[in-house]
């Protein structure tokens, strides 16, 4: 966890798909950064399936007991990518449907966020940190150190989780900025500057190198260094 934000992994993020009754839901959000009325609110006419994009027009957002849909939390819609490995799963949501038609879901309802604490993604977080729980509990008497016990992580938090995956895979701040839908590169940098620390070391390690060799090229005669 840093800075109040917890980051799931590949592999905590896939537990936790497979834990929850709605395993295609918990990787879009971990791999795309939508907020979940953004999720909510797609139409299968949203979807470029050829592409493998979503354009975010609107959003449907719980209000109370009821489900308000307007546009995107920034009023400016966009396209995100979804990668490779879902591209089954949404195309299965797409078949059979109408244009109209709500991507997730029974097709007809706009989804609403989970209940907290008593959910099914709450749930599915449950069962999660019971069993990594179980098995720290097992490396400890084994002697050996256990694996990280998941955070208590809410539909929101995926979309953290997907930013940490983006730029740990090399994205720039741009991409993410595009991705998340950020008024800027400021709001993401000043958002998830904790992410970026391990790029300021990579500047770092990449200036050392290109010096050491820009001055071992200098130092070598003429005929060596053209070769």
């Amino acid at each position: 966890m840093c800075k109040g934000k917890p980051y799931l992994t590949h592999a905590q993020v896939e537990q936790l798909a497979t834990a929850s009754s709605k395993p295609t839901i918990v990787r879009f959000l971990a791999y795309t950064g939508l907020r979940w009325g953004e999720m909510s609110g797609l139409h299968v006419e949203h979807v470029d399936t050829e592409r493998r994009r979503v354009s975010v027009v609107q959003n449907a957002v719980t209000v109370g007991s009821h489900i308000e849909v307007g546009t995107p939390k920034t009023h400016e819609a966009r396209t995100v990518p979804y990668p490779a490995f879902l591209d089954g799963e949404i195309r299965a949501r797409t078949e059979g449907k109408a244009a109209r038609s709500v991507l997730f879901g029974d097709g007809q309802a706009y989804m609403p966020l989970p209940r907290t604490g008593s959910g099914w993604f709450s749930r599915a977080v449950d069962r999660c940190i019971a069993a990594d729980t179980t098995r720290a509990e097992a490396s400890l008497e084994r002697g050996e150190t256990p694996e990280p016990i998941m955070s208590r992580v809410t539909p929101h938090d995926l979309r953290h989780t997907a930013a940490s995956l983006a730029i740990s895979a090399g994205a720039n701040v741009k991409a993410v900025q595009r991705m998340l839908g950020h008024a800027s590169a400021a709001m993401t940098l000043d958002t998830y500057a904790d992410l970026f620390d391990d790029d300021l070391d990579d500047v770092a390690t990449a200036l050392d190198q290109a010096r050491a060799s820009a001055v071992v090229a200098s130092s070598l005669p003429p005929e060596e260094s053209e070769q």
